[in-house]
């Protein structure tokens, strides 16, 4: 069978106005899904993040790629990677990654696993071999917030608004309110670990928040923290010594993979990653300097499941810690990591994500469930989940709208702090 046609359409989901070292999230996440339909009239889906260029980039590749098999996967990527201009490496200095061609991997990947499984009647996960687990643990991810829950009103909200839609949707800027924020989140979705994105406010002010969740949640509630690289290693050092009797993990508390192996000697927490060690080219010096014990994985960032797959077989060889990184996605992301998930065979902590903060979705049927913080592989054919033609047409109106072409959080900030600057290093 050979690819006759493609679609890509951009969208913007409604995102309240969450905090990280960045800045703050604008009104709209913006996020690109591709369809990809073939001579059997069946159809592969992706869904990837909407960094600048990625739209216009996997057009023109797609363009080259109409008549290719996708069952030929690796011609197919070989192909699409020689039509692909420019070929950069740089993931940049933001938190999230910057790189296109990582992106365009990724949603012509998953599309054609998702033909796949369609075509066979099977799911990703089987085609890969099979699920190591039938669910998939992930955990509660908090954040810094001002008032709001993002969309065409900004941040207005609903004052109706009860349980995790109240929290969700309220301000969490001190460490009551991030305790506020978790017991809404657990309760809800049932999670049995917590992340807070911190490189918000001072480092000492962040560990305090992460105090106040030990002592208001218990000991059983793995917590971790990510200042996403703007500390110093002199920060580091102390705010991951203050913090080592409670954390599972210090996510990124420096920036580089030096700096965190200078950090990582002198404190006692595992420090994980999703910022120094990013590609396949970085991981001899990772395991050279060991600059982190954990890799957060991401098949938006590593070009794919099947390079995820690869990466936790080095991280298990080396005695590295395995996780997932999340981003502002909806459904067919999540099915995607999901069907990652249960791929792994070495999982080592729940994964991330940030779905809970998402109130739009584009999957016939609705959200995707969490019970007791799991998801379950879903059972369908490829990804297991389908596009409500009606939720895409409303968001990629939502897109064409709301004016944004690209995520930009230091503009976003600069609404409520006149000349915020993103920096490097904060602290």
């Amino acid at each position: 069978m050979r690819i006759t046609s493609y679609t890509v359409t951009p969208i913007a989901t409604i995102d309240p106005p969450l905090r990280a070292a960045s800045g703050m999230h604008a009104p709209y996440a913006l996020r690109v899904i591709l369809e990809i339909a073939c001579e059997d009239g069946l159809v592969g889906i992706s869904e990837s993040p909407c960094t600048p260029g990625v739209v216009e980039s996997l057009t023109h590749v797609c363009e080259s790629l109409l008549g290719s098999d996708p069952l030929q996967l690796t011609s197919l990527l070989s192909k699409a990677e020689s039509s692909f201009e420019p070929n950069e490496d740089e993931r940049g200095d933001s938190p999230w990654d910057q790189r296109i061609w990582v992106h365009i991997r990724s949603a012509l990947e998953v599309a054609c696993l998702d033909y796949m499984g369609k075509r066979f009647e099977a799911r990703v996960c089987d085609l890969l071999g099979g699920a190591a687990r039938e669910k998939v643990p992930f955990g509660a991810y908090l954040f810094y917030k001002e008032r709001g829950a993002g969309g065409p009103l900004e941040f207005d909200v609903d004052p109706s608004a009860k349980g995790w839609d109240a929290a969700r949707q309220e301000a969490a800027k001190t460490p009551d309110g991030v305790v506020a924020q978790a017991k809404g989140m657990l309760d809800a979705f049932g999670f049995q670990s917590i992340k807070l994105k911190g490189g918000v406010f001072p480092p000492d002010e962040e560990a305090d928040a992460m105090f106040a969740c030990y002592d208001a949640l218990g000991k059983d509630i793995p917590l971790r923290l990510d200042p996403n690289a703007v500390w110093s290693i002199e920060i580091g050092i102390r705010i991951g010594s203050k913090l080592d009797p409670i954390l599972e993990y210090l996510e990124d508390p420096v920036r580089g993979q030096e700096a965190m192996a200078k950090v990582g000697k002198a404190i006692k927490s595992p420090l994980a990653t999703n910022m120094c060690t990013t590609s396949f080219a970085d991981i001899p010096r990772a395991i050279e300097v060991h600059s982190e014990d954990v890799i957060l994985t991401d098949h938006h960032f590593w070009g794919g499941i099947k390079p995820c797959i690869e990466l936790c077989r080095i991280c298990q060889t080396f005695g590295r810690g395995i996780s997932m990184h999340s981003n502002s996605h909806l459904g067919i992301s999540l099915a995607a990591m999901v069907h990652l998930g249960a791929c792994i065979p070495q999982l080592d902590y729940d994964l991330d994500t940030h779905y809970p903060w998402q109130s739009e979705e584009i999957i016939e049927g609705g959200p995707l469930q969490f019970e007791d913080g799991f998801v379950a592989v879903p059972n369908a054919p490829g990804l297991g989940v389908t596009i409500d033609r009606e939720a895409l047409d409303r968001l990629h109106q939502n897109y064409k709208n709301c004016g944004l072409e690209f995520r930009n959080d230091e503009a976003e900030m600069q609404k409520i702090e006149p000349g915020w600057k993103f920096e490097a290093t904060r602290w």
